[in-house]
């Protein structure tokens, strides 16, 4: 089984980090925070793994 399918089959891992604005200890859903403390998010492309694409997504309005 490949990273890509092993990660899609452990379903959501949840991460903590220290928000780099104010410090605060945060959590977020596979490496990708918002803090709700100052408002600060990271960049979705620094999540651990890779996000589906519009298609793979239940609600794309093309399925």
């Amino acid at each position: 089984m490949d990273e890509k399918a092993a990660t899609a089959t452990r379903g959501p891992e949840i991460t903590r980090t220290e928000c780099k604005r104010c410090g605060t200890q945060i959590r977020g859903v596979n490496g990708r925070y918002a803090c709700s403390k100052c408002g600060w998010v990271n960049h979705w492309s620094e999540g651990h793994n890779e996000l589906p694409t519009a298609q793979e997504d239940a609600d794309y309005p093309g399925q």
